[in-house]
């Protein structure tokens, strides 16, 4: 099929930042794009060539939307999958397929899979209401500390908390949920696999996270990871038995702990463009947006190595400012060296909202470090 200048049209369900950064591999690449978003303010609406504003859990909303385009992807794993699963039937190429995304839209479904597959993970607990955690602390099959999640609709570090004592349990939405083991862990590292439907495979450097203490959010991603290779070597090794088993295609983002004593445990997963993989804008020669194109089209994977040593820093709304947003000492951290800001476009901040990033590159990663630091001291994301 001719995609390049022609009638081919590729629908996006989400028009957030990555729907954005992924339109920008579109425009490269002069292929027509419709995307969906329940937002009339969506980043996305600027970059495409048709916006439709829509629920993406509704059933109709979607379908409909489906059958406007030649092949549906996804931005955010939070859409109807009934519905994409009725346009499957009828023949379109839904890219992560159905199957896959029952699997990791409920993380009580993703912990069963790497069960059922060995696939090194923390120990859980599924309960179906938040009143069952209460019971299971008082009888002693829970113990303190551990981490709850909802099953669906976490993002951003929405949805997961770190219980310490009983009193942390209150707030917290009454829903199907899980708890996990508190792991004691060295690195969160993560790996992006890219996979085409004619099963061409390639993954990237393996990446280590550094999270904010309170918002549970990424604040620094670098590569390569600061591990030994043979830590790097079994990640990847686990993140392709991942991908194999659970047949996406696309990208799938997997993120992981490494223990004390470097084993490789599996957290969650996404199957989409990561937060992980924003580095790679600037620092790989096929950047992950560009990829997830290359392999929903099933054209040739791009190399994936990096070309340098990257470091992406999060831009997220501060602490006690909401409102129109600001962004303070732009300037300054464009006189650094290396040093590439992304705004995505959300006119309106508030505290810990994902507003943008910064990608630091650099041949020596103790340097990108440094910088990246800096960065994160100098740029402020305030409101008027």
């Amino acid at each position: 099929m001719n995609y390049f200048s022609s009638d081919f049209k590729l629908g996006i369900l989400g028009g957030g930042q990555l729907g954005k950064m992924l339109l920008y591999e579109s425009r490269k690449f002069d292929i027509h794009t419709k995307v969906m978003d329940p937002s009339n303010e969506a980043p996305s609406k600027i970059s495409c060539n048709e916006f439709f504003n829509g629920d993406l859990m509704d059933f109709d909303t979607v379908y409909r939307f489906g059958k406007k385009v030649d092949l549906l992807t996804i931005e955010i794993e939070n859409v109807n999958l009934d519905a994409l699963e009725k346009l499957e039937d009828e023949g379109l190429n839904v890219y992560p397929p159905t199957r896959a995304l029952r699997i990791i839209q409920n993380k009580a479904k993703q912990k069963l899979f790497y069960i059922d597959n060995n696939i090194p993970t923390a120990d859980f607990q599924r309960f179906a209401y938040k009143s069952e955690i209460e019971d299971s602390i008082a009888n002693g099959g829970l113990k303190f500390p551990f981490i709850w999640k909802a099953t669906q609709f976490g993002y951003d570090g929405q949805g997961v908390k770190v219980v310490r004592k009983l009193e942390d349990l209150n707030g917290l939405p009454p829903g199907e949920c899980i708890t996990e083991e508190m792991i004691n862990f060295k690195n969160e590292l993560a790996v992006i696999v890219a996979r085409s439907p004619s099963g061409e495979v390639k993954t990237y450097p393996v990446v280590e996270m550094e999270f904010h203490p309170e918002a549970n959010q990424v604040e620094y991603v670098l590569c390569p990871a600061r591990i030994d290779a043979k830590v790097a070597e079994k990640a990847q090794e686990i993140a392709l038995q991942l991908s194999h088993k659970i047949k996406h295609v696309g990208l799938l983002a997997v993120e992981m702990f490494q223990t004390q004593e470097d084993k490789i445990l599996v957290n969650e997963v996404a199957p989409r463009p990561h937060n992980s993989g924003h580095y790679s804008i600037e620092a790989s020669y096929t950047n992950q947006f560009e990829q997830h194109i290359r392999a929903i089209l099933d054209l040739p994977l791009g190399n994936t190595a990096s070309k340098v040593a990257g470091i992406m820093v999060n831009l997220v709304g501060a602490e006690g400012h909401t409102g129109n947003v600001v962004y303070e000492n732009m300037e300054e951290i464009l006189k650094l060296n290396g040093v590439t800001p992304h705004i995505y476009g959300k006119k309106q901040t508030r505290p810990f909202r994902k507003m943008g990033h910064v990608t630091i590159v650099n041949n020596d990663i103790i340097e990108a470090r440094r910088i990246a630091e800096q960065v994160k001291n100098t740029i402020k994301v305030i409101s008027e």
